[in-house]
């Protein structure tokens, strides 16, 4: 009964404090057998691909959009034709990554004058070191940011003839339906003034109004319209028709000059066809009585 073991602790030990970062699976957990490839295959980060704040769904898209060869469908139209998941999950999946600087998206025009949206998948979150940096100096004074100057419209072509009556009043009439055919197309009165001497332009060169109006409306992008009045103006001088041919004016047909004779009536001397025998006066006379 008094004997005591000598190996046995003297007071109860408390257990290792486990590290937050490292999960126990007693022997169990993920193994790896891994093949190295040579071909078809991109790197991801383990930013990206241990996110802690990313859905699973958009960590996979991510990593499917950073597999996309350029040019290649990255809409939400394309990308819900690609994977089950609905417009709505995909489209939040988007967002996800782009508040994350994962991905961003930007509107460019193209050579037509067609304005498109351009997808592009960045394999370092651009927008997250941006927000970090920002964050790490806050005693730093935040400088105002200065508003933006309203870029300029393009210039449009300018009618040679500005005398032509109603010209002006025609182009601003059609500039003004335009909101009709596409809401979008709703126009300033200072935007109108600025597009007017350019749609005059086209109406001088015998091109109708209504051929005028299917130029400007016809194959819109399906996007919003940041600048109506900009695109309208690039395609105003872009597809502005040669002048039309010369055409000599016709000649001026002179009068025709009858020949002199005597009135019947009072033998005063006047010129009349043939068929009068009398006088303006002496036919005035006849006719009164």
């Amino acid at each position: 009964m008094g004997t005591q073991n000598p190996n046995a602790p003297s007071r109860a030990q408390s257990a290792p404090a486990a590290d937050p970062t490292r999960t126990r699976h007693h022997g169990g957990g993920i193994t790896h057998d891994n093949t190295r490839h040579t071909t078809r295959f991109v790197v991801i980060g383990n930013h990206l691909a241990q996110h802690k704040e990313l859905s699973l769904l958009a960590i996979g898209l991510s990593c499917h959009l950073q597999s996309l060869p350029t040019g290649a469908g990255a809409d939400i139209k394309s990308l819900t034709a690609r994977f089950p998941e609905g417009a709505t999950r995909i489209a939040a999946a988007l967002r996800e990554l782009e508040a994350h600087g994962y991905l961003r998206r930007e509107r460019v025009r193209t050579s037509t004058g067609r304005i498109v949206t351009r997808t592009v998948s960045c394999n370092q979150p651009k927008a997250a070191r941006r927000a970090e940096s920002s964050t790490t100096c806050p005693d730093r004074p935040s400088r105002p940011r200065e508003p933006r100057p309203r870029k300029a419209l393009p210039a449009v072509p300018q009618p040679h003839n500005t005398k032509i009556p109603g010209l002006f009043q025609a182009a601003t009439d059609l500039l003004t339906d335009l909101r009709r055919h596409d809401s979008r197309l709703l126009l300033s009165a200072a935007e109108t003034a600025h597009l007017a001497p350019g749609v005059a332009a086209w109406l001088e060169r015998d091109v109708l109004p209504g051929a005028v109006r299917r130029v400007l409306t016809a194959d819109l992008p399906d996007e919003p319209l940041r600048r109506p009045a900009a695109l309208l103006a690039h395609r105003l001088t872009d597809r502005l028709p040669p002048p039309p041919p010369f055409r000599t004016p016709p000649a001026a047909v002179p009068p025709p000059r009858h020949p002199l004779q005597n009135c019947e009536g009072c033998d005063r001397g006047f010129r009349a066809p043939e068929t009068e025998d009398r006088c303006r006066d002496c036919r005035a006379v006849t006719a009164a009585a």
